[in-house]
């Protein structure tokens, strides 16, 4: 490791994203080691910022949303908790939206962190939403951090006509360089991009970066990618640590004043576990505060299951994608219910059902809404969401179906081969009601192939329910031992 001088300084960054409010420890082996959790987070942050002189600790992204005392908190307890490990600075995620554009400014303000992002912004005004860039001043060195958001959020944004977005991945890239190029006049000794794009649109946008801009690393999220050493791309490290908090990424660099680069690095992917360090006991206690309330609140029995459904990945027809299908399609008399396998967060229920289960499995709770399409439009979806390119792990956009709904897909052909509504073949010309939900609607295009105009052009859509979450608790309440199977709805060959 090469010594520090005044002209070279070491610095230690630690890094999580996608904790997803993974707040609690568990236990693994028959010693019962803890293993992830805020606690032995929080305990090790301690550690580091004694052992060494130069420690930050930044977030990339989705904080929130994962665990029901951040649903039944709407991410306030995720920002009280994070407030207490005092992230040295924090961007968005998609999920920072999940309750809504004004929630998140609200829990900004509680925030006793900097939250930046430089690609979003107020429509009318031109105005950016947040700071786009922060730079912090560590041992005489001038440290410059950006935020950059995946374009997931602008579907989560279209629910909220006043914001706007730079998010495509050539705009983001120009959104950098202006800000590079309008602070050169600081002496910034490290530039470092915080990302909530994916890995593999981390080493896209890289690529696009001028090196005249400085840019010296990219620490992201939202792929959830777990990495043996970081990439390299364009002269920028690029790297991610994983989901949730049984890990944490550790960046020890040494960054020269002279050229404003790194000189020396090592990155460990560290596992946190009680190996590694003290639980925080004061921090545990807090969490815990929060539980006992959930816990009184929804660990109740509303119904029981035949035996225990799967949702095993998100990229075909499961058991309890047809089970969540069939209940909402009993609302009222429905061609086609399309659920998005994403809203679907668990992989098992049952056989017994808490109200803590289902809003684990199914935390958003937004409406349902009726369409009429000809047989054409529902051809034109299924053959969309069906083919192969949107089935890839991670990044598919794919849709669990009511029983009597059965689609074949031909991979080697890359065409829909038939589409069937209780075993008649479905005709161009005829009339059928679909059942979306209020995200996909908002978001046609990009998960239906078919345009908010064209999907209208029948009949503006209805809203069946205000709240789907409160179809699910009532039907599970008042139908016990239900069953379901994968059927072949959905046949890809």
């Amino acid at each position: 490791m090469v010594v520090a001088t005044e002209k070279l300084k070491k610095f230690t960054i630690l890094h999580s994203n996608d904790m997803h409010g993974d707040f609690l420890a568990e236990t693994q082996g028959a010693e019962g080691h803890l293993i992830g959790g805020m606690s032995l987070i929080s305990g090790y942050l301690k550690k580091v910022r004694q052992e060494e002189e130069n420690v930050l600790f930044v977030i990339s992204g989705d904080m929130v949303q994962g665990s029901m005392i951040d649903t039944e908190y709407k991410g306030i307890s995720t920002i009280e908790i994070m407030n207490y490990l005092a992230p040295d600075v924090v961007t968005i995620g998609n999920h920072e939206l999940d309750y809504g554009f004004s929630h998140l400014l609200f829990l900004e303000k509680m925030a006793n962190f900097p939250i930046i992002n430089a690609n979003l912004y107020i429509k009318k005004y031109n105005k950016r939403l947040m700071n786009p860039y922060l730079i912090l001043n560590v041992d005489g060195f001038n440290i410059m951090f950006m935020g950059i958001v995946t374009e997931e959020v602008l579907k989560s944004l279209r629910l909220d006509t006043s914001i706007g977005e730079f998010v495509k991945l050539q705009d983001a890239a120009t959104e950098v360089g202006k800000i590079c190029n309008a602070y050169k006049n600081e002496d910034i000794d490290l530039t470092v991009l915080l990302t909530h794009i994916g890995f593999e649109e981390d080493q896209k946008l890289a690529a696009m970066l001028k090196p005249e801009w400085g840019v010296d690393m990219i620490i992201g999220g939202h792929s959830h990618t777990f990495l043996d050493q970081p990439a390299k791309v364009n002269d920028i490290l690029i790297t991610q640590a994983g989901v949730g908090t049984n890990q944490i990424g550790r960046f020890d660099i040494v960054v020269d004043d002279d050229t404003n680069s790194i000189v020396e690095w090592k990155w460990q992917l560290i596992p946190v576990d009680d190996n590694l360090a003290e639980p925080d006991v004061d921090l545990k206690k807090f969490i815990a505060s929060f539980k006992e309330e959930v816990d009184r609140k929804y660990n109740r029995l509303i119904g029981r299951l035949a035996r225990q459904l799967v949702h095993p990945v998100r990229e075909r027809e499961t058991e309890l994608g047809n089970l969540i299908a069939d209940i909402f399609a009993q609302i009222q008399m429905i061609d086609v219910v399309l659920v998005g396998s994403g809203s679907i967060r668990g992989t098992e229920l049952g056989p017994s059902i808490t109200l803590n289960d289902l809003k684990k499995l199914y935390p958003y709770d937004g409406p349902l809404s009726v369409a009429k399409v000809t047989g054409t439009q529902l051809k034109q979806i299924f053959a969309y969401f069906m083919r192969p390119e949107n089935r890839i792990p991670g990044e598919s956009n794919y849709f669990q179906v009511n029983k009597g709904v059965e689609a074949v897909y031909n991979d080697a052909d890359k065409k829909l081969e038939s589409l069937k509504i209780k075993g008649k073949v479905v005709e161009d010309d005829s009339q059928y009601t679909l059942c979306l939900q209020e995200y996909h609607v908002k978001n046609s295009v990009e998960s239906l192939n078919i345009t908010a105009e064209e999907l209208t052009k029948l009949g503006n859509e209805k809203v069946l329910t205000t709240s789907s979450q409160d179809v699910l608790e009532e039907y599970f309440g008042s139908h016990q031992n239900l069953n379901s199977h994968v059927e072949g709805r959905l046949v890809q060959k």
